[in-house]
């Protein structure tokens, strides 16, 4: 089935600029609905004038607010999130309001109006379990709720259920996305994004940061790849009411990604390991492998990830330096 009017929540952030990018470039006609908390207007800044699209400033806490776009469009990406272990940290009660209220905003409008819905959910709902790598019907295994890290986790379960709910009671055709460290040009280091907070510390030469020992293993997977995949497999019926994750089955260590990015930077800043709660504050619990099973989204679409890591640091280290001024 093809879609032609996409409606991307979130579309002014990092992933949803670039989906929309992906979406323009197959001939859709693609609404952004964003309201600027964490998503930045200069990430679409050179969409704007372009014939198919169009941003609106909304916040999808407010039913009102976005019951026209939605009922103009074919498929909706819900991207709208608190996204980032620091801003989860800062701004907990805010972000479990966003990644619950608004995604049941949504998904309800959504059934009565009959349209698609494509959910980015998290490789967060995994939590700490140990049983890499991580299957879509692997259990979860989330800690205490005295950490604010597992809020966020609970949450985009939460919306899993929600959705899957929407799709078993009343039919609305819903596909779950798990991403997994996806990285690329525009995002922000700023809330604990690990990658462009390396990379922004060796252009500039400041000393480049690793939380705990740097031991922890993560995949990372780039931008292009998971918004090619997310386009895809919006248009196959028989991936409606199911779960897959998006990412490389590779994996890392944040050490080995620390010196791959000194390597690929020629950056002469220096390697410094501050413990988790210098950074977080009190009790912290970080994962030490993530990483996915991907076999279920292949016998779908397409899904081949092949950007090496060293490319992704390139492709990185040229939009820091543009925007600084380096180049």
């Amino acid at each position: 089935m093809t879609y032609e009017r996409a409606l991307v929540t979130g579309g002014a952030g990092f992933i949803g600029s670039h989906l929309c990018d992906e979406l323009l470039d197959r001939g859709k006609q693609v609404t952004v609905v964003d309201n600027l908390s964490t998503g930045r207007r200069k990430n679409i800044a050179h969409l704007e004038g372009h014939p198919n699209f169009r941003f609106v400033q909304a916040n999808v806490l407010d039913k009102e607010q976005i019951r026209p776009d939605l009922e103009k469009a074919d498929v909706i990406y819900h991207l709208a999130a608190a996204v980032g272990v620091g801003y989860i940290h800062e701004h907990q009660v805010g972000s479990l309001e966003t990644n619950v209220l608004g995604t049941s905003n949504l998904l309800e409008l959504a059934s009565h109006m009959g349209n698609k819905v494509v959910l980015a959910s998290s490789s967060e709902v995994y939590g700490k379990s140990t049983a890499v790598p991580f299957y879509e019907s692997s259990d979860a295994l989330l800690g205490p709720t005295s950490i604010p890290r597992w809020s966020y986790a609970c949450a985009k379960a939460l919306d899993e259920f929600l959705a899957l709910g929407y799709h078993k009671e009343r039919g609305l055709p819903v596909v779950i996305l798990r991403l997994f460290n996806t990285v690329g040009p525009r995002q922000s280091g700023r809330y604990g994004m690990v990658l462009p907070r390396f990379v922004r510390q060796a252009v500039t030469g400041e000393p480049i940061t690793v939380y705990g020992d740097g031991l922890q293993k993560r995949s990372f997977t780039y931008v292009t790849d998971v918004v090619e995949a997310m386009a895809a497999i919006a248009e196959v019926p028989s991936a409606n009411g199911e779960v897959f994750n998006v990412g490389s089955d590779s994996e890392t260590s944040i050490l080995e990604l620390a010196d791959l990015v000194r390597r690929v930077t020629c950056s002469g800043s220096e390697l410094v390991h501050v413990p988790f709660a210098q950074v977080y504050g009190g009790e912290f619990e970080e994962p030490a492998r993530r990483f996915p099973a991907i076999g279920k989204i292949q016998e779908y679409i397409d899904y081949h990830p092949t950007t090496p890591l060293a490319s992704m640091v390139e492709m990185v280290a040229e939009s820091i330096r543009m925007e600084e001024g380096r180049e």
